[in-house]
């Protein structure tokens, strides 16, 4: 794909290496690379040879570059005078690295001259920085290797030991060679070398000198120096005049100031570390001045004497002067002292002092703080040695003051290095610094600054910050200036001492104040007297805090006057210094609690006096920020009284007035910034304001304090940010600092985690930032800091004079860019979602022309290459703008968009690059996959094969992400250094992110690849650390995207197309027992998270993520298990008891959020398993026991989260129960689990009640019942799935189980389940709401009822008053008895109207169990619902849909049990059971008829009931009747279906049928007692049919007569030998349609019809024949008609009773076995059947007689 990877790094590469910024970290690969490129770092300069012919001849020779390369390859030689081959190998090099196009590109740019010029411009620059990066690698091996803290101390020391011998001697000839070197001409170097690049060339050169007298100076920090190379050196820097007198010294410009001053410091300090000052110092304090390596050189003294006397005329001579001074007067002090004071007041006439604090300042600034830092050491050791020396007026010459001031100067800058602090205040107080310390103490308090000044310098840890406080806490002398004597002392007569009369005040405060008082006879030495004044010491002891106290309050006190110049000098050290002691140890600042407390008074004052000292009022802030770091509460708070921060007048409301700033005033501090800081250009007071409202932010105050923060925060994004950058500035780089500050302010606002209660309409912090940067010219700021862009970035950091600071302007550039990113980043993560476009996200996806659009700008930060967070940051806001913005990045690219991929994909497979790049591009492309079809063509790169356009093959183009992808999830790249598990896990999810996008094409190309599937499972057969010692959980993602990849695959591609490869790897899964394996791991990470709940556990989304992909794959398993290998019943029932297990585990425990998680994940797949995989549940051993444990758990734990949770135990409860039963076995879990079932259902239906009722206020309007069943509205408590209704069929199930009750008894006793549940019912039914509900109650109670004890507990609880009356809102009643009324509805789908029937059934059921004791209950309820059961029986003659046929059932049931009881029933009911006895005859007329023609059938049901088909793969247009079934596509399956559908109401009329003449039985006479019984009082039994032998007619008006009763025996003989045809067309028949055992229950059920049949028409026969009003004529009408018809009948029956017939159970389909006389069919024997022949035939015969 690209280049492979280069044989010989870039310089650039390796200073990236060696700083551990790439993926190379480990000691022995630092030390790998050093060992590799030792000869270029120990050749320096050097290494870049020449041009030579040789070398040329080489080039031309070699196959392997292109031409095109080797021609330009001799440009750049000729242009750079750089070797040719070293000129090819850098321009591949720069094409690797730099080259901002793509391999295409690059053959028209080397055509093209222009182009080509510009390239190589390019490369130019790219040379200047490889030469650098080369002498930088050097500069860090000299500062590290030998500081210990350093992780390379070791090998870096290595390598300098190596390098150590003639190291020097080279860069030193280098050095001469840069400073002595012609400049190039265009004669020399080609027409490219203009005065712009020659001026290029020569900065270049003034860089490299730096930087080799900066390698050259830290080499002899740590290696001694001859005599004779100090000479040497000393000449050569003579000769270039310490940089000023470079050959080329007309090309310096003002720009190169900086670098010249630098070479001169560089050089003045390489001499002075070469005189070896502090060991001769040593030496001298030892008495031992020969063991100096110059004792022993006279020689080159005497030359070195008369090279410094010539020296004097620029100010870097001044150290080296001043040193050499030193040299001689201590080595040989008696010989030509005349020379030393000539050398020595030469240095003080350049102003040494002054010299060495802009020297020590200079390189401070920039470049690399060890430098500086050594820089300092070697300046201490010098200073310490003149002091002790010389007396410190011989070192002053332009009067006392400046001098001295510079000395201290100088003395501060030396000692700001981190460890002399430690070493001065080590020391002896008289000895070397320490004195310039005692004279600063001379002069104090007279003069406050200069003391000061040296101890806030010498503060540098906790340690120093003590020794200063005691310092300053017990001072002895105070030094006063009077200009004439004062009247209260007396003094001895040479005045030299003055003696205090009266104790005095020495501040003019008022009484009750801070003050020092200095009392009578204290003695003071006159210091210096006469005319001009005098200056006087007391020897007085005090604490100078108390006297910095009283400085302040006199600050205060004179604040409005003239003097307040003055005093603010002598206040601002004081503040300087107590700012440095808290921000170094915080624990000394309650002893500075009375310095602090009035800084808040100070602030208030200054800020409000005509012309402010700003700088004391920046010293005061920086303090509150400090103290605003521990207490911020308190710091806000006397803040706020200040009037110095903004504020809000008014108190703040809403968004649109915080933003306009109405009633908000700017405060003291906002009228400072525009008055007078704006004007002057100096930002001392803003840079501290700032820096004190970020602390506060961070502080997290309470949303009290943090709203009045808002008017702060609001003026830094109203008034600061959109105009910053237009201000006007005096220094260099305090711009950027106050744009970063901004930023770091926005950022740590975005930060705060939102608040809890703060959700109110009045804005945050927080949404105000959000919303300002989104909709105001905020973000326009933001947008534009993050356009700068990469070059403009380059630039400034190739302005630095040295690129390792980390506090140049580079550096805080690229800070505030990353700031921005963050920013951005956030604020569009926690914007509130709108449908408008905020104009932040305009402006960043905006198309501009000319590439200039954003999203352009943040792509090409690819190329930066110095700090790798800005690419990072970059590509990780692109990668939320690409998931957030409707737009494409693809588009915006434009034409960078092929080069800009080449960038991304050559910094992915970089062997050296840093991670957390390469895994942040991956990121980007995962979401990429999802959001940006085009951007990731274009990463995909797929060519298609054969070039054909049709083809479907595809294979990876050169340029394809997906090279490096599969490079990275190959199993013998793992653990390589390059491919880190985080980089691994990057990789699988961006392969996952294709499968989930269906992005079928790569996959196609992927699935194929050689070792695909190998490599992809590697992960799944590696043994993970356990859960409780887990280091890396970013591996349970790889584990969880590789089975989520697997799954998808076997789940979208048909198992007999999948790869042989991955069916080969899923074998070896199940060969391996990676089933148990994972299975096992899975349930020990619930377990971990369930125990570690307590801390919390840091990995929980990677664990819940893995345990998510194992659901998954289980749960294909269940339907895939073929492909999956997952066959064997042990493995499964292994899995099972571990998700079991796992549940357990999780859902046991002390709840909390995670564990409730994983806990709810784990009960649906266990759930699904035991729907999916019965046959192993059947066989698990217990399983109910921790299940029950589990919901005894689950039902304690009453969150709102637990709801589901709780749903799906109690499903798996009831398909366990129905699965395996009680399994005979342990039954000892029931009671406890009835018991917490029943309060649940108790819980439950409570809340229920009060629910309903809720709603019921709120005014619901109840809905009719069509609309109820379309779930149009139900509360949330009731849900089909919902807890209450799933605990009431578990409660239901638990029952079952317990036949005999002796559990469920107790539990109810315990326990009013049956009375909150039948309250709920009523109030349910009342309101006609809780379907499910009332349901599920009405199944529970019907599973009680069919025991005695159940039914006993059911009728006490009050079933008939909650269900009787509240029934009747389920239904309404229509006046004409009408069908509207019952629905046309299939009967499945829960519906009121099954409520009704269920309320029926349980009539029944009670009635039948307990007989006697329910008949009054059954009488109400027959009585309330009598229109409701009238209109039912009529209703089968218009409606034959089931749902109506099924209430019919329901009704003939219940009247049937009630029929038992016919004399109770006349008793109370008289006319209802008249109506009743006629409406069940009128049914059994409706019923022979529509059971005897059933094409009249048939046509009914299409013509009224197209509901009652089940709708088929037929659209409805074919049920139209009309439409011949054999034209009719699919006619056989239509008319199957129209078949079965008719004999479904078949077999519902005939039950109907068989239960009516059942309860007919009862109505009529005993048959044997009306035979037998001359005296049976007739009148008791009314006649139910009329004389008359006509068939049934379908019309109410005629009357049921004997002929409906024949015809029915008919119908039923009919049916009966239809059955046993086996000749009829196979599609019509019934045996085709029904299965074995229900035609062997229709026979049965046809038999009982028939029986019932014959026994009902033989006793109302012989009622007629007996009755004495019947005329004689009609009884002979009877008789023979009788005789005919049933003469006819019994033949037909002896025949079919011949062919062998089934017997009539009686029972069989009818759930009745009442006591009624025994009918002589109802005997089981074959033989048994004769009977019923017989009974008829002796009937006909008494008829015939």
């Amino acid at each position: 794909m690209a280049e492979s990877e280069m044989s010989v790094r870039s310089s650039r590469e390796l200073w990236t290496i060696l700083l551990g910024r790439s993926a190379l970290r480990e000691p022995a690969q630092i030390e790998a690379e050093l060992d590799r490129h030792w000869d270029r770092l120990h050749q320096g300069l050097n290494y870049y040879k020449p041009p030579s012919s040789s070398s040329a001849g080489k080039v031309k020779e070699n196959k392997d570059v292109a031409q095109p390369l080797k021609d330009f390859g001799l440009r750049i030689s000729k242009l750079l005078g750089l070797d040719e081959q070293q000129s090819v190998h850098l321009l591949q090099c720069y094409l690797q690295e730099d080259y901002r196009g793509t391999r295409d590109s690059l053959k028209v740019v080397l055509k093209d001259e222009r182009q080509s010029q510009a390239l190589l411009l390019k490369v130019a620059d790219y040379y200047y920085e490889e030469r650098m990066c080369l002498l930088r690698c050097v500069l860090l091996l000299l500062t590290y290797f030998q500081d210990e803290r350093h992780p390379y101390r070791a090998e870096y020391s290595n390598c300098v030991n190596k390098l150590e011998k003639d190291l020097v001697s080279r860069y030193q000839s280098q050095f001469e060679n840069l400073f002595k070197a012609e400049a190039p001409t265009w004669e020399t170097h080609g027409n490219l070398m203009t005065e712009r690049q020659v001026s290029l060339w020569f900065l270049q050169c003034l860089r490299e000198q730096s930087l080799l007298l900066e390698i050259i100076f830290l080499y002899y920090a740590y290696f001694e120096m001859s005599p004779s190379d100090l000479l040497s050196f000393t000449k050569m820097f003579k000769e270039e005049g310490f940089g000023l007198r470079q050959t080329n010294r007309h090309l310096v410009d003002k720009s190169m100031d900086s670098l010249v001053d630098r070479i001169g410091y560089l050089s003045s300090l390489i001499l002075v570390e070469g005189m070896d000052i502090d060991f001769l110092h040593k030496c001298a304090l030892e008495d031992c001045t020969e063991q100096h390596q110059f004792s022993n050189a006279p020689e080159v003294i005497k030359e070195m004497d008369q090279l410094l006397l010539t020296f004097g005329d620029i100010p870097h001579h001044g150290p080296v002067l001043l040193a050499w001074v030193l040299l001689r007067h201590t080595l040989r002090p008696d010989e030509s002292s005349p020379v030393i004071r000539r050398i020595g007041n030469t240095a003080l006439q350049l102003g040494v002092f002054k010299y060495i604090s802009t020297m020590l300042k200079g390189l401070g600034v920039s470049g690399n703080n060890c430098t500086a830092s050594t820089a300092k050491m070697c300046i201490y050791g010098l200073l310490s040695f003149v002091i002790t020396s010389f007396e410190e007026e011989s070192l002053q010459t332009d009067g006392v003051a400046t001098q001295c001031s510079h000395l201290i100067d100088a003395a501060c800058e030396v000692l700001s290095a981190p460890s002399l602090a430690e070493v001065f205040w080590e020391m002896k107080p008289n000895m070397g610094l320490g004195m310039i310390l005692d004279s600063a103490v001379g002069m104090f308090p007279h003069k406050i600054g200069p003391l000061l000044q040296l101890l806030t310098a010498l503060l540098s840890n906790k340690s120093t910050v003590t020794k200063v406080y005691n310092f300053l806490d017990k001072m002895s002398f105070f030094t006063q200036v009077y200009k004439h004597k004062p009247n209260d002392v007396i003094s001895k007569d040479d005045e030299t001492l003055w003696k205090r009369q009266t104790p005095k005040l020495l501040y003019p405060l008022g009484s009750g104040q801070t003050n020092l008082w200095m009392p009578q006879g204290v003695l003071g030495q006159v210091m210096i007297g006469g005319d001009q004044g005098y200056v006087v010491r007391w020897e007085h002891s005090y604490s100078s805090w108390t006297l910095f106290t009283c400085e302040v309050e006199m600050l205060l006190h004179v604040v409005s006057t003239a003097d307040v110049i003055a005093h603010c000098a002598r206040v601002k050290p004081i503040l300087d210094l107590v700012h440095k002691i808290i921000s170094t140890d915080w624990t000394v600042s309650d002893c500075l609690l009375p310095l602090t407390s009035r800084i808040y008074m100070l602030l208030q004052r200054l800020t409000s006096v005509i012309n402010p000292p700003v700088d004391v009022i920046a010293s005061c802030v920086n303090c509150l920020s400090v103290l605003a770091a521990r207490m911020p509460g308190k710091v806000w708070s006397s803040m706020h009284h200040t009037g110095f921060l903004p504020f809000a007048s008014s108190p703040l409301t809403s968004m649109p007035q915080c933003i306009s700033a109405e009633g908000m005033k700017a405060g003291n501090y906002g009228n400072l910034l525009v008055q007078i800081e704006q004007p002057r250009g100096e930002y001392g007071v803003t840079i501290a304001f700032l820096r004190l409202i970020t602390t506060l932010v961070k502080g997290q105050l309470g949303s009290t304090q943090n709203k009045g923060l808002i008017p702060c925060v609001l003026l830094v994004l109203k008034e600061m940010l959109p105009t910053y950058h237009k201000w006007r500035y005096n220094t260099y780089g305090v711009r950027e600092r106050i744009g970063c500050l901004i930023l770091e302010l926005i950022h740590a606002i975005l930060n705060l985690s939102p608040e809890g209660e703060d959700q109110g309409s009045t804005p945050t912090l927080q949404s105000l930032c959000i919303y300002s940067l989104a909709n105001t010219e905020a973000g326009q700021a933001v947008v534009n800091i993050m356009g700068v862009g990469v070059d403009t970035i380059d630039m400034v950091l190739a302005a630095q004079p040295s690129s390792c600071g980390s506090e140049g302007p580079g550096q805080i550039l690229i800070q505030t860019v990353k700031l921005a990113f963050s920013v951005t980043n956030n604020v569009i993560r926690l914007k509130p979602p709108s449908d408008v476009v905020s104009p932040l996200e305009q402006a960043l996806t905006q198309h501009g022309g000319h590439g200039n659009n954003l999203i352009v700008v943040l792509a090409k930060y690819i190329y930066h290459k110095h700090d790798p967070a800005l690419p990072r940051l970059a590509i990780q806001l692109l990668k939320r703008l690409a998931t957030v913005a409707p737009m494409s990045v693809y588009a915006c690219l434009g034409s960078d968009a092929a080069p800009i991929r080449d960038a991304f994909l050559t910094r992915l497979q970089s062997k050296t690059e840093d991670m957390r790049i390469k895994v942040m591009i991956l990121e980007f492309l995962t979401v990429a996959v999802e959001t940006q079809p085009g951007l990731i063509e274009l990463f995909l790169n797929l060519e298609v094969k054969d070039g054909k356009e049709g083809s479907k093959e595809f294979l990876l183009g050169e340029w394809s992400c997906l090279h490096v992808v599969l490079e990275l999830i190959d199993s013998k790249q793992q653990g390589k250094y390059w491919c880190p598990p985080l980089l691994h896990r990057a990789a699988l999810a961006f392969l996952l992110a294709l499968w989930q996008d269906r992005r079928d094409s790569a996959i196609s190309v992927l699935r194929t690849k050689e070792r695909f599937w190998e490599n992809l499972t590697t992960p799944l057969f590696g043994t993970l650390t356990p859960p409780s010692d887990t280091t890396e959980p970013c591996v349970l993602e790889t584990c969880a995207f590789v089975m989520k990849i697997i799954g998808l695959e076997i789940y979208y591609v048909v198992s007999g197309s999948l790869e042989q490869s991955l069916k080969d790897g899923l074998q070896k899964f199940s060969n391996a027992r990676r089933y148990e394996y994972w299975s096992q791991y899975v349930k020990s990470l619930v377990c971990h998270v369930a125990e570690m709940e307590e801390e919390g556990i840091s990995s929980f989304p990677e664990t819940q993520m893995l345990i998510s992909a194992w659901r998954m794959l289980l749960i294909l398993s269940t339907t895939h298990s073929d492909v999956m290998q997952l066959t064997e019943d042990s493995t499964k029932l292994k899995l099972f008891m571990d998700v079991l297990d796992g549940a357990k585990a999780a859902l046991t425990t002390p709840m909390s959020v995670s564990c409730l998680r994983l806990g709810s994940m784990m009960a649906t797949l266990l759930l699904i398993l035991i729907k999916q995989w019965k046959s192993v549940v059947a066989t698990a051993p217990d399983i109910l026991s921790p299940l029950s444990l589990i919901l005894e758990s689950v039902l304690q734990a009453d969150q709102q989260m637990m709801e589901r949770t709780k749903a799906k135990i109690i499903s798996a409860l009831i398909s366990v129960l129905q699965i395996q039963g009680l399994n005979g076995g342990d039954i000892s879990h029931l009671p406890q689990l009835l018991l917490s079932v029943c309060e649940t259902v108790k819980d439950e239906a409570l809340a229920l009640i009060d629910n309903t009722r809720h709603m019921s206020q709120m005014g619901d309007t109840v809905e009719d019942e069509d609309s109820m069943e379309t779930d149009s509205f139900r509360p949330q408590k009731d849900q089909r799935d919902g807890v209450c209704v799933l605990a009431l069929h578990l409660a239901k199930e638990l029952c079952r189980t317990d036949e005999d009750g002796e559990h469920w008894v107790s539990v109810m006793r315990k326990v009013p389940v049956l009375p909150s549940v039948l309250s709920a019912v009523e109030i349910s039914l009342r309101s006609k709401h809780n379907l499910y509900f009332t349901e599920a109650a009405l199944h529970l109670m019907l599973t009680l009822a069919r025991t005695p004890q159940g039914a006993a507990a059911v009728a006490g609880a009050g079933v008939i008053q909650t269900i009787c009356l509240p029934l009747l809102s389920v239904y309404e009643v229509t006046s004409n008895g009408a069908s509207q009324s019952f629905s046309r509805k299939s009967q499945d789908s829960a519906c009121w109207p099954g409520v009704y029937r269920l309320c029926m059934s349980l009539m029944e059921s009670l009635l039948k169990t307990l007989r006697y004791n329910f008949i009054n209950d059954a009488l109400d309820f027959v009585g309330v619902h009598q229109e409701r059961i009238l209109q039912c029986l009529n209703a089968v003659r218009t409606v034959q849909s089931l749902a109506c046929l099924d209430e019919a059932d329901h009704t003939v049931g219940f009247l049937l049990q009630l029929s038992s009881f016919c004399k109770e029933w006349q008793f109370h009911l008289p006319k209802l059971l008249r109506d009743v006895q006629v409406n069940l005859c009128y049914l059994c007329q409706t019923c022979t008829y529509l059971l005897h023609s059933k094409k009249m059938l048939h046509h009914y049901l299409q013509a009224k009931n197209g509901e009652a088909l089940p709708p088929g793969p037929l659209p409805r247009t074919q049920r139209a009747p009309q439409t011949p079934s054999k034209e009719a596509p699919g006619g056989s399956e239509r008319e199957e279906a129209e078949q079965k559908a008719l004999l479904a109401v078949q077999c519902s009329l005939l039950k109907i049928l068989s239960k009516t003449l059942a309860i007919l039985q009862h109505f009529t006479p005993d048959c044997c007692q009306i035979l037998l019984d001359q005296s049976m009082d007739l009148a008791e039994y009314r006649t139910l049919f009329v004389l008359s032998f006509t068939t049934p007619a379908f019309d109410p008006d005629v009357a049921p007569s004997f002929g409906t009763l024949l015809a029915t025996i008919n119908v039923a003989l009919s049916m009966l030998s239809e059955m046993e045809k086996k000749k009829e067309p196979v599609s019509l028949s019934i045996a085709s349609l029904a299965s074995s055992e229900e035609i062997q229950a229709l026979k049965s059920l046809l038999m009982f019809t028939m029986e019932n049949c014959f026994y009902v028409l033989i006793s109302q026969a012989v009622r007629c024949l007996k009755d004495p009003s019947i005329l004689p004529r009609d009884k002979q009408r009877l008789k023979q008609e009788l005789s005919s018809e049933l003469s006819t009948l019994l033949s037909s029956l002896s025949r079919h009773f011949r062919r062998g017939s089934p017997s009539s159970p009686a029972s069989g389909i009818l759930p009745s076995t009442q006591s009624k006389p025994p009918t002589p069919g109802s005997k089981a024997s074959h033989e048994g059947q004769e009977p019923l022949i017989q009974f008829v035939q002796a009937f006909v015969r008494l008829v015939q007689r």
